[in-house]
C-alpha cells in the first residue's frame, strides 16, 4: 500500500506559501542622518604655539588652523616683549596653488603661485606688491631620472632669463651679470657630485670661487675636509661616534687657526646633553634639551620643549649667564 502522506493531494500554492518572506516590522523606519547645512561647517582644529627666549626676553606666538578639509592653511605669527608691545606680525595663507604672506607692519604682501601642467611641466610665479617686482619660472622635466631644465626671469624683465640644467650628478646655471649695464656678461654657477674613495666628492663653483669638499662617513666616523680656491682656505670637520648615545664633533680652520668642539650625550629620544667650546667666540657652553631638539613640539612629551644653556666667556668667567628657552603647543 502506498504511503498516506505521499499520496495525499498537494495544495497548488504550497511551495509559494512556504517561501513567503517574514512579515515586515510595524516599527517606523529610522530617521535619516542629519547633514550639516554647509559641507565645511565643522569648526577646524586650532593650533597655538608659544616660545619664550630668556636671552632676548621676547615671546614668539603662532596660531594656525587648516581650512576646507585641509585644502588650505592659515597662520598668524607675532612676537611681544615684556612691555606687551607686539612686533613682527605676519599673516600667511597657504594652499596647493597659492600662498599669501602679508605683513601688517609694512603694509605689504608677497604672493606665490605654482601649478603643474602635466607630469613634466611646472610653472611658478612670485610678486611683491609694495616693490612691484616678481619672478616667473617654468621647470620642464626632460628625461628620467633627475634631468630637468628651469627658466626663470625677474618681472619686470631686465635681461635674459636664468637657465638651470639639473642632472643626477649636480646642476649648472647660466645667468647675466647684474653689475655690468653696458656690456652684460654671462656667469656660470654649478655643483658637481660623485663617489670617490668610499666617500662623496663635491665641487661648488659660484661667483668665481671654487669650493672642493670630500665627505667620508660610516657608522662610527665622519671626516669632511674642504678647500676654497683661489683663496686656498682649508678647513676640516671630524666626527666620532663612541656608541648609540655619545658623539664628539670637531671643526678646525687652518686659515685662521679657529676651532670648535662639541660633545653630545643622549638619554633616550627626549633628553640630550651638549657641551662645547669655540675659540672664535672664546666661549664655553653647555646645554640640556628636554624634548627632541630637531623635532617639533607636537612629538615632545606634553607637547613642550625646554632648553637650558650655560655660557661662560673665557675672558670674564664672572659674566657667565644661564639662559633657557621654552616652547609649548596647545591644540584647541
Amino acid at each position: 500500500m502506498a504511503d498516506f502522506e505521499s499520496s495525499a493531494p498537494q495544495h497548488p500554492n504550497s511551495n509559494y506559501l512556504l517561501s513567503l518572506p517574514p512579515s515586515p516590522s510595524l516599527d517606523p523606519p529610522p530617521p535619516p542622518p542629519i547633514r550639516p547645512f554647509l559641507p565645511f561647517s565643522k569648526r577646524p582644529a586650532i593650533r597655538v604655539t608659544t616660545e619664550f627666549d630668556s636671552e632676548s626676553s621676547i615671546f614668539f606666538h603662532k596660531v594656525s588652523c587648516k581650512l576646507l578639509e585641509n585644502l588650505a592653511k592659515i597662520k598668524l605669527s607675532f612676537q611681544n616683549d615684556n612691555k606687551g608691545q607686539i612686533t613682527d606680525s605676519q599673516l600667511q595663507f597657504h594652499s596647493k596653488y597659492l600662498s599669501i604672506h602679508y605683513s601688517p607692519d609694512e603694509h605689504n604682501a608677497l604672493l606665490r603661485s605654482s601649478i603643474d601642467v602635466g607630469p613634466r611641466l611646472h610653472f611658478h610665479a612670485a610678486h611683491d606688491i609694495k616693490a612691484q617686482q616678481g619672478e616667473l619660472g617654468v621647470v620642464a622635466k626632460i628625461a628620467d631620472p633627475g634631468y630637468s631644465l628651469e627658466l626663470s626671469s625677474p618681472v619686470p624683465s631686465i635681461g635674459m632669463p636664468r637657465a638651470t640644467f639639473k642632472f643626477p650628478m649636480g646642476e649648472v646655471s647660466l645667468e647675466e651679470r647684474e653689475e655690468e649695464e653696458v656690456n652684460r656678461g654671462m656667469t656660470i654657477n654649478g655643483v658637481l657630485k660623485g663617489q670617490f674613495l668610499n666617500g662623496t666628492c663635491a665641487a661648488h663653483y659660484k661667483d668665481e670661487e671654487l669650493e672642493l669638499r670630500y665627505s667620508y662617513k660610516d657608522e662610527a666616523l665622519s671626516f669632511i675636509p674642504k678647500v676654497s680656491l683661489p683663496s686656498n682656505a682649508l678647513s676640516f670637520a671630524f666626527k666620532r661616534r663612541f656608541g648609540p648615545s655619545d658623539k664628539l664633533s670637531y671643526w678646525y680652520d687652518l686659515d685662521s687657526d679657529n676651532w670648535s668642539t662639541v660633545y653630545k650625550h643622549t638619554y633616550g629620544k627626549d633628553l640630550k646633553l651638549k657641551a662645547g667650546y669655540d675659540t672664535k667666540e672664546r666661549l664655553s657652553w653647555a646645554s640640556l634639551w628636554v624634548g627632541d631638539e630637531a623635532g617639533k613640539a607636537k612629538t615632545a612629551p606634553m607637547k613642550m620643549k625646554v632648553q637650558f644653556m650655560l655660557q661662560v666667556p673665557q675672558d670674564d668667567i664672572r659674566s657667565a649667564a644661564l639662559m633657557f628657552r621654552v616652547k609649548k603647543r596647545w591644540d584647541i
